[in-house]
Formats: structure tokens, C-alpha cells, sequence
């Protein structure tokens, strides 16, 4: 199935993220060559959440906000473990996002 390989291709994505480290949506669909299924990269993210190998924590929305933090366990699961690595976020949004802004490569 085409999605399937899709959601691998951005997995294998999020796993290179560091530590300490965020990327956007839009940024692994750009990784990926398909600058505009940002919104497919959010599909797939969201379909991870029982794969402890997929750090979707650090997948963020171009503007630092943690859209995604509602498909997480527990009210700031998402915020906390961002923190835990030492990002600071206020009214769920990431302070100094260019800081700890992650651009994957571009795969050829």
C-alpha cells in the first residue's frame, strides 16, 4: 500500500530527529519530496502513538505549537517530555524554535 510506505518513509524521518531537537510537519514532508502533504505527515504521526521507537513528541507544527499534543496520554505528556529534553514551552508553544528547530535532509 502506498500510505503504508508513506508513514514508513516519514517514521524513518521522525527517528533520526536528536535529542533536544524538533521538526515540522511540513519540514518531513519536504524531506520526503512532498512539500505539500504536510497534512499526511500529521496522519502518520498521529497513527505512531504505540511505536516507543517513533519520537512524535518532536514533531511539531511550523510555528512551534504542539498541535499534536491532544493524541498523547495525559493532559502535557507531550509538553513534558519536550521539556524533559530541555525545550521551553509556554501557552504550548516552543520558545526560541530556531533554536531547537531539527531540518531533516532532503532525500534524493
Amino acid at each position: 500500500m502506498a500510505e503504508d510506505n508513506f508513514f514508513e518513509r516519514v517514521y524513518a524521518i521522525a527517528r533520526q530527529i536528536p535529542y533536544g531537537k524538533v521538526t515540522s510537519y511540513g519540514a518531513i514532508a519536504k524531506a520526503l519530496g512532498t512539500a505539500r502533504s504536510a497534512r499526511m505527515v500529521g496522519w502518520a504521526m498521529n497513527a505512531c502513538h504505540n511505536m516507543e521507537d517513533v519520537p512524535a513528541h518532536r514533531v511539531v507544527n511550523r510555528k512551534g505549537l504542539l498541535t499534536g499534543k491532544h493524541h498523547f496520554d495525559g493532559t502535557n505528556l507531550m509538553q513534558q517530555l519536550l521539556e524533559s529534553e530541555g525545550i521551553v514551552i509556554e501557552n504550548n508553544q516552543i520558545i526560541d524554535l530556531e533554536k531547537h528547530f531539527w531540518a531533516p535532509e532532503i532525500e534524493l
